[in-house]
């Protein structure tokens, strides 16, 4: 409907400049948003100042309480929703539409193919033809946005909160992130809850959220035949693996767990030789599987 109200979700945890430059990619939107709302999980005057300054009409949550991404965007999610919103755009700090017809794309995409979320295709932003994220097609994994082809649109596939756009009603429907989640994982749970949910989604393949490379931390095994996941630095591996131990062991993941031990099993056993590692990882898995949520 051409009267619908959108509002843009932002959360920032002390990314000043980074969150500038998305600021001015958001604000210039060929279709503008109604409203922008900005949690910033450091509540820095510096960030506030800058939000306040935005030529779009902006609400500033500047928080106390690291809430973490899974916390920020269920804050500003709710906070959208409190706002009337129709559809709740979400997008991080360090990331930005390509362009100024994001918007007007991806909403264009939803109301064509009457879809509850859709999602550009996040790229590089250092190099915009290559995906941050690989990409499984089948048993191939895709690394160029060229290999994804020209159709207008991929169901069933989304990589949320980078530039997704979702209906009031999908969110009434899937919820809002998992607080305890704090940071990493989160994104896949609602897409876990997206699947189940049964409302239609996708990715449409003209539209690009530019987000920096994320690629290195998937690491091929069996000669490329599966990839698995080792992020650079032990803050982000206890999250990844903690998460993970909780994600798969939710209905809708669980048939995932035969093919989670053989990856990782493999990955640390034959690839890195370090099973100390190995059962470091199985530790963390052991957390987030028995729900124990503290954080490092």
């Amino acid at each position: 409907m051409p009267d619908e109200r959108i509002v843009g979700v932002v959360v920032t945890h002390r990314r000043r400049d980074l969150l500038a430059e998305s600021l001015k990619v958001l604000a210039t939107q060929t279709r503008p948003l109604d409203h922008l709302v900005v949690v910033d999980n450091a509540n820095e005057v510096e960030v506030r100042a800058l939000v306040d300054g935005a030529d779009v009409p902006t609400t500033y949550l500047g928080s106390e309480h690291n809430l973490g991404g899974a916390g920020g965007f269920a804050l500003g999610m709710l906070y959208a929703l409190s706002l009337g919103a129709d559809r709740v755009w979400l997008a991080d700090d360090d990331g930005r539409p390509e362009g100024p017809e994001v918007l007007a794309t991806l909403l264009d995409c939803a109301r064509r193919n009457g879809l509850a979320e859709v999602s550009p295709v996040v790229c590089d932003i250092a190099q915009p033809d290559r995906l941050a994220f690989p990409l499984r097609r089948g048993v191939v994994w895709r690394r160029w946005r060229h290999e994804l082809g020209d159709d207008d649109l991929l169901p069933g596939i989304a990589s949320l909160f980078n530039g997704a756009l979702f209906t009031a009603e999908a969110i009434d429907a899937v919820g809002v992130p998992d607080l305890r989640l704090f940071v990493r994982g989160d994104e896949v749970e609602i897409h876990r809850r997206l699947v189940r949910s049964g409302l239609p989604f996708g990715t449409c393949l003209q539209a690009a959220y530019l987000h920096p490379d994320g690629a290195d931390e998937f690491k091929p095994i069996l000669g490329g035949r599966m990839h698995t996941q080792y992020p650079d630095n032990e803050t982000k591996r206890f999250f990844t693996y903690r998460n993970r131990g909780y994600l798969l062991s939710q209905p809708g993941m669980r048939r995932l767990l035969p093919q989670e031990w053989l990856r990782f099993g493999w990955y640390f056993l034959v690839t890195r030789r370090d099973p100390a590692a190995l059962r470091e990882w199985v530790r963390l898995r052991r957390l987030g599987r028995e729900e124990r949520f503290e954080r490092p």
